[in-house]
């Protein structure tokens, strides 16, 4: 009798590759985001999409706070139109990024989510900034 684990076959390699590849594709994580800030290879924006109330409590240091209700074509007016958007929110429980992500995809945009949100940026160990966004 098979386990739970192999009752259902495994994909192919072949399969499997190109699922992980394509699921790469939509999603990055918190580790790649701090690497690529902390080593100059910020060749994306990084948007908290919750509340300036939320993102003032908290937000990952670098990110631009612009709630997913108000990702609107003339927000985004200032970024070239191939800008590469990191969106995230408050964590797994939450699905303001995916409201985001669409909203950005819809207009066109490049966008990847970063999975774990606040919640993942923490558990990696790393600090948040607290404070409003600039003016």
């Amino acid at each position: 009798m098979p386990s739970a684990i192999t009752a259902i076959a495994p994909a192919t390699a072949r399969e499997a590759a190109a699922h992980f590849e394509a699921k790469l594709r939509f999603e990055t994580d918190c580790w790649d985001v701090h690497d690529a800030m902390q080593s100059g290879q910020h060749d994306f924006v990084l948007l908290d999409v919750r509340s300036p109330v939320l993102y003032a409590e908290g937000h990952v240091p670098g990110a631009i706070n612009l709630p997913h209700g108000k990702l609107i074509e003339s927000k985004l007016a200032q970024f070239p139109v191939d800008t590469v958007f990191v969106v995230y929110c408050a964590g797994p429980h939450c699905n303001g990024a995916d409201r985001g992500a669409l909203r950005l995809a819809r207009l066109g945009r490049p966008v990847k989510l970063m999975i774990g949100g606040v919640t993942g940026w923490l558990d990696e160990g790393f600090e948040l900034a607290h404070g409003e966004m600039p003016g």
